[in-house]
């Protein structure tokens, strides 16, 4: 049974949400605000939190931010309009993914299990590239003498990207391999975590290394 911490200030939303994800076999912790959150994320350690962006007082992006200073635990973000920019900056503060409202509870149950399907453990001997080391067994990212903090989509992007240096990758692939075989998903998904990721691997993100662009055609994993 799985744990899902849901952030909502909607009362009729979070009770629904609630009612639906414990028929589906997950055990909720609902509460209405981002302080509340932040407590529970620290105590009670879930699986996955659902997050609404539009809370009152400390707002889901300040909420998303700070749990993922502390912790890896996979974020969904509750967001009004697709097309808002309010997506990119969800995002970039660290959601692995989102659902637009009104949510419908099968879609976000099933993202669900998408983004607690995705710790990928294969069986492999620790790689070097450079001052990179990747630890497939134990996922464990070490820069230097530095353990890395990925979140789990982050982990899961750069064992995706490294297991063939050189190859490119689109955003469609990644997409299918990052977040769930079949995702139909937003490419700003791929790009923000890419973002995230050379934040935490490279020396210069603005000229990388490891997670390369291929203009016109996507990314690939370096140095070649």
């Amino acid at each position: 049974m799985s744990r899902v911490l849901l952030i909502e200030d909607d009362s009729a939303v979070r009770q629904s949400l609630d009612l639906a994800l414990t028929r589906q076999g997950h055990r909720v912790d609902a509460v209405e605000s981002g302080e509340l959150g932040l407590d529970r994320a620290r105590t009670d350690r879930p699986d996955v939190v659902v997050l609404d962006l539009m809370l009152p007082g400390l707002d889901g992006f300040e909420v998303c931010r700070r749990i993922q200073a502390t912790s890896d635990v996979p974020i969904i973000m509750l967001t009004a309009r697709s097309d808002d920019m309010d997506v990119v900056a969800g995002l970039e503060a660290g959601a692995d993914d989102y659902v637009v409202k009104p949510v419908q509870a099968r879609v976000l149950e099933a993202r669900i299990r998408a983004v607690l399907r995705r710790a990928v453990r294969e069986q492999a001997a620790p790689e070097r590239h450079r001052d990179l080391t990747i630890d497939r067994a134990g996922l464990v990212v070490t820069k230097g003498a530095a353990t890395v903090g990925l979140t789990p989509t982050e982990m899961r992007m750069l064992l995706v990207l490294s297991a063939a240096p050189g190859r490119v990758h689109s955003r469609r692939q990644l997409l299918e391999s990052v977040w769930d075989q079949g995702y139909l998903g937003d490419s700003r998904l791929v790009d923000a975590c890419v973002q995230r990721l050379r934040a935490k691997i490279e020396d210069l993100p603005a000229q990388p290394v490891y997670v390369q662009t291929v203009r016109g055609f996507g990314y690939r994993f370096g140095p070649l």
